[in-house]
């Protein structure tokens, strides 16, 4: 494709890139999704939330999103990583790890965001079965069931209040020291939430259910689920590599409809926010993709005046 000018260019398959890939799809756009089709909630069994589509399988939710975007015969789907990105407005080039190059007037990024190696034994065997990372897209199923937290510092007492509402039956790990002032102790302890400061030593399961949680002073906590913060990096460093503004998480930094301080690039869903639920990037992704048309139609009709 390094010969045809590409209206857009979207980095990332997730519910972000599909979502704008289908709005400038039938905006008659000529798009390329540069995805390397190994989504963060491939863990999962299951997606919730997202209205219509509630209990879906992620693959099954790509599977017939591809489908459906297949109608417009203007977007087509690469399998590859985007490795490069030069240029400015109106004319980016985009080169992958398998050598292919695009050309486009626009870009996207909409990467989402990767784990870090979960650090404690046993959580990766759990992790999307019973271990998870949001209760809102996962809590129904935890419901009333003793869990585990492992968090720690002021976000454990955000957390904390947000689970209650889905259980009462949860003890608190902080795998280390737990970053509370004695207030937060208190308060934790007027609830009577049990709070363990020692490090993890393994998490027990059987087929993907936690059995338990052990500590390292022998400690053994069992419970039916844990829901834990987990480690973020973002899915490339191409928005850095073209100039965008992030923040230290690494989250791309756009106006309300995806536009970054780089003229033409756009980003959504997880790479642009920390929401981190599907319904949300899908949105994301579709703000970003009518704000990427508008500015190219508006473009033209100027040319053209």
């Amino acid at each position: 494709m390094e010969d045809q000018l590409l209206d857009a260019v979207i980095i990332g398959g997730g519910p972000a890139g599909l979502n704008a890939a289908l709005m400038l799809g039938r905006a008659r756009k000529k798009v390329a999704v540069i995805d390397e089709g190994r989504p963060r909630n491939a863990v999962t069994r299951e997606s919730h939330g997202f209205l219509t589509r509630d209990g879906i399988q992620p693959d099954e939710f790509r599977r017939i999103a591809k489908e459906q975007i297949g109608a417009y015969p203007s977007v087509s789907f690469v399998e590859d990583i985007a490795v490069s990105v030069a240029g400015t407005d109106g004319s980016f080039r985009i080169a992958t790890a398998n050598g292919q190059t695009f050309a486009s007037r626009k870009l996207l990024f909409a990467f989402g965001m990767k784990d870090r190696p979960l650090a404690i034994p046993g959580l990766a065997e759990v992790y999307g079965k019973s271990a998870f990372v949001c209760p809102y897209c996962d809590g129904w199923e935890l419901r009333d069931e003793p869990l585990v937290i492992i968090h720690q510092g002021a976000e454990l007492m955000h957390f904390a209040p947000l689970i209650s509402g889905w259980t009462k039956r949860f003890v608190v790990c902080t795998n280390g020291p737990d970053g509370l002032s004695d207030a937060e102790r208190e308060e934790l302890r007027r609830r009577q939430i049990p709070l363990f400061d020692a490090p993890i030593r393994s998490v027990d399961s059987n087929e993907g259910i936690v059995r338990q949680v052990v500590l390292e002073d022998g400690t053994a906590i069992p419970c039916r689920g844990i829901f834990f913060k987990p480690l973020l990096v973002p899915g490339s460093d191409l928005p850095q590599a073209i100039g965008c503004e992030v923040t230290e998480a690494g989250v791309v930094v756009t106006d309300e409809f995806g536009k970054t301080n780089i003229p033409g690039v756009y980003s959504a869903g997880d790479a642009a926010s920390q929401r981190h639920q599907v319904i949300a990037a899908a949105s994301m992704g579709a703000f970003a993709a009518a704000a990427m048309n508008n500015e190219m139609n508006l473009e033209a009709w100027r040319s053209n005046g």
